[in-house]
This record gives structure tokens, C-alpha cells and sequence, in this order.
């Protein structure tokens, strides 16, 4: 499939776990439009090993998302009772106990597939039978959506590679530049630097749309 780079992020009504142990059965995206942006990011499995770690390094820095009214939500294709049970784990022991911020389980894959992010494809045979070949899992996916619900930045990485959240915050930081001030984004780009005028017909499409 293509890139959802520039269009509407997919929508969606899934379970998920808030607050660190509240699940909800009709979590949706939607709550956030016109109100934050959201980084939305997938992983691949709980009760692994890159995961906690990713997890936890979001939450660390959750407070700096809010102070930009940015939403942070993560996801993967485990169930809500996976997520909450995880989450009963400490830190020390594998778990990711403390996560505040909501975590998704798309346990009919229809979310990562409609990303762009499900690792493995599937067909039945002619029995009619459901076979997958590969894991159907999602790969480390990462989705900056602006307030009007349109996907700004994307990055999917493959299993074994963590992210980085100080290049998740920049680019929250690129963008609300942009909004602020019309001015482009170079290469290297960090908050408090310069940005470049552009006269290109997509910024001032994009300018009169929000």
C-alpha cells in the first residue's frame, strides 16, 4: 500500500487500556480532533524485550507531548487483557507499570493493516482455510497527526530497531513551527533555530485548511 502521509489518518473503534488500568471497549482517535495533535505509534508484542523499553521512554517524556497538547497513544495486536496485565508488571521485571497514557489492541489487525504497519500478509487456502505467511504483528510504526486528523510524519521500523522520542518531539516541534509561522523546515532543523520561506502552492493549501 501507499503512504497515508498527507491524508486522513485511518479511523477506528478498538478496546484499550487508559490510565494504567482502565479498559474501554470503544477507544477511538477521533476524540482528539480539532482539540490535540497525536502521536500514535505501534510495537510489535507485550511482554518483550525492545517494547518496555520504548514504552517507558514515551512515558518519561509524556509531560514535554502534553506541554506541546500533543496526545501520545500507543498499540499492538494483543489484547486489552495483555495490555492491562503488562501492565500490572514493574519496570524491573519486564512490565511496563506507570504507562499513564492510553495502549491500543488491535486484536483484529484491522488497525496496523489500514497503517500500513501489519509484518506478515494472509490468504485462504482452498479448503478455506486462514493462512498467514509471517508473524502479523506490527512492525514500529510512528504517526504524527496534526489536529485535523491528517498524518503529517510517519517512520516504520523493523523489529529489531528502537526509536528515538527526542525525533518524535522534533518533529512535533517542526510542526507546530510550520503552523506558526509558514516557514519550512530544513535539514537538522531543532526548536529555536531558523526555518526557510517557501512560496510552493502545497503550504498555502495546507495554510488554508487549519
Amino acid at each position: 500500500m501507499g503512504s497515508i502521509v498527507g491524508k486522513k489518518a485511518p479511523s477506528f473503534k478498538a478496546g484499550a487500556v487508559t490510565n494504567g488500568g482502565t479498559i474501554v471497549s470503544d477507544f477511538s482517535l477521533d476524540q482528539y480532533k480539532g482539540k490535540q495533535a497525536v502521536v500514535f505509534f505501534f510495537y510489535p508484542k507485550d511482554f518483550t524485550f525492545v517494547c518496555p523499553t520504548e514504552l517507558h521512554a514515551f512515558q518519561e517524556r509524556l509531560q514535554d507531548f502534553h506541554d506541546r497538547n500533543v496526545a501520545v497513544v500507543a498499540c499492538s495486536t494483543d489484547t486489552e487483557e495483555s495490555h492491562w496485565g503488562w501492565l500490572q508488571m514493574a519496570k524491573e521485571q519486564g512490565g511496563i507499570k506507570g504507562i499513564t497514557y492510553p495502549i491500543v489492541a488491535d486484536t483484529t489487525k484491522a488497525i496496523s493493516d489500514a497503517y500500513g504497519v501489519l509484518a506478515g500478509e494472509y490468504e485462504y487456502d482452498e479448503n478455506g482455510h486462514l493462512t498467514a505467511n509471517g508473524p502479523m504483528i506490527a512492525y514500529r510504526g510512528l504517526f504524527l497527526i496534526d489536529k485535523s486528523g491528517t498524518v503529517q510524519h510517519a517512520i516504520i521500523n523493523n523489529f529489531p530497531l528502537g526509536r528515538n522520542v527526542e525525533e518524535a518531539l522534533r518533529m512535533v516541534d517542526a510542526l507546530q513551527f510550520f503552523e506558526e509561522n509558514g516557514e519550512v523546515c530544513p535539514a537538522n532543523w531543532s526548536k529555536g533555530k531558523d526555518g526557510m520561506k517557501a512560496d510552493h502552492a502545497g503550504v498555502a493549501s495546507y495554510l488554508a485548511s487549519h
